[in-house]
C-alpha cells in the first residue's frame, strides 16, 4: 500500500488520504499555518489531521458570533467532522412512553375533548332527575347531593394532576424539538457558509489555472512570431 508522510506531523498515511497544501481553503491553510509556519502550498497533510483543522475553524466561527459555546453546539460541530445526520423528529426517540406516561395522554386527551364534557354533563342531568324526580328526593344522594360534590371533588383532584403529568412531558417534548431545530438550522447554516468558502476557493484556483493557462498559450504565441520573423529574415536575406 502506498503512503507518504505528513508534513506537520512526520507521521505516515496511506496515500488516499493525502491532502495537498494548495488545495486547502485560505481560512484552513491560515489555521495550518499557525501551528506550523513552515507549512506551504507544496506540504502534504493527511484527511484526519485536516479534519482537526476544520473543527477549530467551525469552533471559531461560532465563538466569533455567539460567544461561548454550548453542548448543542458542540454536537453540531461533532455531527459536521463525523458526517452524522441530525434527526429533526422527536417522535422517534429510542426510550418508550411507561405505560403510567400513556395513560396519563390519554387522560387528558379525552378530559379536553367535547366527548368528555357532554357524557359528563349527561351522567350529572341523570344523576339530579333520577334522585330529585324519579325517587321523589329520597334516592342514595337526595338534594343537595353530598355525594355527587365529593364524587366530583375526587375526580377533579385526580385528573389535575394526570392533566399536569401529560403537559410537563410535552413541554419536554417541546423543548427537545426546538433544540433539534436549533442543531439542524446552524448545522445548515453553518454547512451553507462552508460551502460558499469552498466555492470561492474552488473559483480562485480555476482563475489561476485559467491565467497560467493564457500565459502558456502567450508564449507560444511569442515563440511562433519569433519562428515566423525568423523566416521571413532568411527568405529577405536571401
Amino acid at each position: 500500500m502506498k503512503t507518504f508522510v505528513s508534513s506537520i506531523s512526520g507521521k505516515t498515511f496511506p496515500i488516499t488520504s493525502k491532502v495537498l497544501g494548495s488545495t486547502l481553503r485560505t481560512s484552513i491553510f491560515d489555521l495550518v499555518k499557525e501551528d506550523f509556519p513552515e507549512f506551504s502550498k507544496e506540504s502534504l497533510i493527511a484527511s484526519s489531521e485536516l479534519d482537526g483543522y476544520k473543527e477549530k475553524y467551525i469552533s471559531t466561527i461560532l465563538k466569533n458570533e455567539l460567544g461561548e459555546l454550548t453542548r448543542l453546539d458542540q454536537l453540531v460541530i461533532e455531527s459536521m467532522n463525523n458526517n452524522q445526520m441530525i434527526s429533526a423528529s422527536i417522535d422517534q426517540e429510542e426510550v418508550a412512553d411507561s405505560f403510567g406516561e400513556r395513560i396519563a395522554d390519554r387522560v387528558a386527551g379525552f378530559g379536553g375533548s367535547w366527548t368528555f364534557i357532554l357524557s359528563f354533563l349527561g351522567f350529572l342531568v341523570c344523576w339530579i332527575v333520577l334522585n330529585m324526580y324519579w325517587l321523589s328526593n329520597k334516592g342514595f344522594d337526595p338534594y343537595p347531593f353530598i355525594l355527587l360534590n365529593l364524587l366530583l371533588s375526587c375526580i377533579a383532584a385526580l385528573q389535575a394532576p394526570v392533566i399536569m403529568m401529560s403537559q410537563n412531558r410535552q413541554e419536554d417534548k417541546d423543548r427537545k424539538r426546538a433544540q433539534n431545530d436549533y442543531m439542524v438550522n446552524l448545522k445548515a447554516e453553518l454547512e451553507i457558509r462552508t460551502l460558499h468558502e469552498k466555492i470561492d476557493h474552488l473559483l480562485i484556483h480555476k482563475e489561476q489555472e485559467l491565467i497560467e493557462m493564457q500565459q502558456f498559450q502567450l508564449d507560444i504565441i511569442k515563440d511562433l512570431i519569433n519562428k515566423i520573423d525568423k523566416l521571413e529574415r532568411s527568405n529577405n536575406g536571401k
